[in-house]
């Protein structure tokens, strides 16, 4: 049996609003991020009239050619939703020569991991365009292949966005290491949730922690996610990305 979107979308949201009534959490706490890397602007237009409106890519050129595609499908296409209502967030390793594209086409920033970057972004934020919203990127687990800080350097980023005209910092973001077993799993979200827990101590704008996806959205919820990020269990198995940079 095929599933379309809107069916894989149901039931997504259905995880969501149990996973947050076993938590005792207020409904609506925690926001769908459709994770789009590798799927083309007819799959997510077919995700806009299912009713997604926000969208994390991870690939900046595969990014800013289905925006445009997507722009001129939702124009064309008969779908009651308008392109300027998507919300896109950049979610993938940032390189400083993409910075001027990313300030200039996304609305958040959840990969934000060097001083430098910060300080990019903001140079390069249009001034009409309201302030980007930033999270820090933790690399909970110390993995030495991914991206992100350690907990004990997300003060000093914190503080530099911050001080960023053009910036806003909404909070923090982690991958965990794959195949932990559940309680590893919560340790790691658990820490993550203590720390975004004294930044919002710190900064009134802090509301976010993005953490959770496909397969873990009911642990990550239940240890205080308020964003997860999620892309197999409403897309399907992504293909391989060759020629994504």
């Amino acid at each position: 049996m095929i599933f379309s979107i809107a069916d894989k979308l149901e039931n997504v949201r259905a995880r969501i609003q149990k996973a947050t009534i076993s938590a005792n959490r207020l409904p609506d706490s925690v926001q769908l991020l459709a994770v789009s890397k590798t799927r083309g602007a007819p799959v997510l237009f077919e995700a806009v009239c299912a009713g997604i409106q926000q969208f994390g890519e991870n690939y900046l050129n595969e990014a800013l050619q289905k925006q445009d595609e997507l722009k001129a499908m939702c124009a064309a296409e008969a779908c009651t939703v308008s392109y300027e209502s998507l919300v896109w967030h950049f979610i993938g390793p940032i390189q400083s020569n993409k910075t001027r594209a990313i300030a200039e086409n996304f609305a958040w920033v959840q990969s934000v991991d060097r001083a430098k970057i910060i300080q990019r972004l903001s140079a390069q934020r249009p001034g009409h365009l309201p302030p980007l919203n930033c999270c820090i990127q933790v690399n909970i687990d110390a993995e030495a292949s991914k991206s992100g800080v350690m907990l004990e350097e997300v003060d000093a980023l914190a503080a530099e966005i911050e001080a960023s005209a053009n910036l806003c910092l909404r909070g923090l973001m982690c991958i965990p290491e794959a195949d932990q077993d559940d309680h590893a799993l919560r340790q790691s979200f658990r820490l993550m949730a203590a720390k975004f827990a004294d930044l919002q101590q710190q900064y009134a704008t802090v509301d976010t922690l993005s953490m959770g996806m496909s397969g873990d959205i009911e642990i990550a919820i239940d240890c205080g996610s308020t964003m997860v990020r999620v892309g197999t269990a409403l897309f399907g198995e992504r293909a391989t990305a060759t020629t994504m940079k």
